[in-house]
């Protein structure tokens, strides 16, 4: 499904706001991977759940993957809510610097090495398919989200219906 490419590091490119926020940093990584893999990527996503996931893609085939992203071991060790997002997506990918100990990380997830600039999947998730009617939802909050977030880009007095 993916292809290895070596990672590219270049932190003197990089918005000095960027340098200070490793997960933005990961987060810009991953999201062009996926992007360049045919996926639609929205970061921050509210879950129906009252969880947020940190990277959201969608396939053209309709697949939902959330990426949850750890710049560090303490930050995996202090958030324990991953279990939740299983319920709004088909596979579940956790990305991490490297360097990151890859043992810590549950093996029904994913793995995912990335950078400011790249990422490769290391790991395949396992596969849970969602239900129709859940999938259904999810994406609808996916394109609404998106819209949303165009429409304000656009014009500032834009205001969503969610």
């Amino acid at each position: 499904m993916y292809q290895r490419q070596p990672l590219h590091v270049d932190d003197e490119s990089i918005d000095p706001l960027m340098l200070a926020m490793p997960g933005v940093r990961l987060a810009r990584g991953v999201a062009r991977a996926m992007n360049a893999l045919g996926y639609a990527c929205l970061p921050e996503v509210p879950l129906a759940n009252g969880r947020r996931a940190d990277l959201m893609a969608l396939s053209t085939s309709g697949d939902i993957v959330i990426v949850e992203i750890k710049s560090s071991v303490e930050d995996f060790r202090s958030d324990r809510k991953w279990p939740e997002y299983w319920s709004f997506c088909d596979s579940l990918f956790f990305a991490v610097p490297e360097g990151f100990p890859e043992a810590l990380l549950p093996t029904e997830c994913g793995l995912i090495r990335a950078d400011s600039f790249a990422a490769v999947v290391v790991r395949e998730s396992s596969v849970n398919r969602l239900a129709p009617a859940r999938r259904k939802a999810v994406t609808l909050r996916f394109a609404h989200l998106a819209a949303a977030r165009l429409g304000r880009l656009t014009d500032p007095g834009y205001r969503a219906s969610l």
